[in-house]
């Protein structure tokens, strides 16, 4: 069993049929299709229902998860110089609610996300629906190549986030999808305004992380340096470390500062 899995834990049949049997009267159908995802998803049991809607059914053990990587985030945030900007949901509910209203965010400012239909409760479990978009593929399954043509929309829809006191939180490749050429952000997480500009930084050193491993240092900070200027990119490297410690990204900060650093000697 893998060290995801482990902490998501599994739900049994009854709880995942009683959250199907809500689903099905909440949208007039006699019954629903559940297909399960084996999805690199730490926090929720996430599955699609008769191919229209995308679901996570998350738990109060994935609400504990949640509050413990939450603790260990912000401790990192502090050791690397700023203030912890993570906020703790209080269960499983609001976890879902905050997803779906970081969701209607995005979309409110003109970034893609899919659809946010509706976040309830069912027996203690939170359940978040939003639109399924089909076809798509994660940011890592692309080839090196590919991912170089979205580096800049990348960056683009971040910008436009951060312009708008939005940060995702959590941007790594499997929250970044392709879909009909565009890419899409899902999974963004629960962020103290007051502490936005830390959030941007740690924001804008996720992307790069998660960037510089398929197209390069120094390819992943030119597409940043297009929308944040030189005080911005040197604010970030403070923030590098503390990302490349993640389970989830895995790429080299020394590269990434010194891509930065030829920015800044270059201007």
């Amino acid at each position: 069993m893998g060290i995801r899995q482990l902490l998501r834990g599994t739900l049994g049949w009854n709880r995942l049929e009683a959250v199907a049997r809500e689903i099905a009267i909440r949208y007039d159908r006699p019954v629903v299709r559940m297909t399960f995802l084996d999805a690199e998803n730490w926090l929720s049991t996430p599955c699609v229902v008769d191919e229209d809607w995308f679901v996570k059914i998350i738990s109060p053990r994935n609400a504990f998860v949640h509050a413990l990587f939450t603790g260990a985030r912000n401790l990192g945030a502090v050791t690397a110089g700023g203030e912890g900007f993570f906020e703790r949901a209080t269960g499983p509910v609001e976890m879902a609610r905050h997803e779906l209203e970081a969701t209607r965010r995005m979309q409110e400012i003109g970034v893609n996300a899919p659809e946010p239909i509706e976040a309830f409760e069912v027996n203690g479990l939170g359940v978040v629906v939003m639109e399924y978009l089909e076809d798509f593929t994660t940011l890592d399954a692309l080839p090196a190549e590919v991912v170089d043509e979205y580096a800049v929309d990348l960056f683009e829809a971040l910008s436009t986030m951060h312009a708008h006191d939005l940060a995702h939180g959590d941007l790594r490749e499997e929250n970044v999808l392709v879909h009909d050429d565009q890419l899409f952000f899902i999974d963004a997480t629960n962020v103290d305004e007051s502490q936005i500009d830390d959030a941007r930084s740690y924001d804008v050193a996720c992307a790069l992380g998660a960037l510089e491993p398929y197209i390069g240092a120094s390819a992943a900070v030119e597409a940043a340096a297009q929308f944040y200027p030189e005080s911005d990119l040197r604010e970030v490297t403070d923030f590098l470390p503390f990302v490349n410690l993640r389970p989830d990204h895995d790429f080299n900060p020394r590269t990434v500062r010194d891509a930065i650093d030829a920015i800044e000697s270059d201007e």
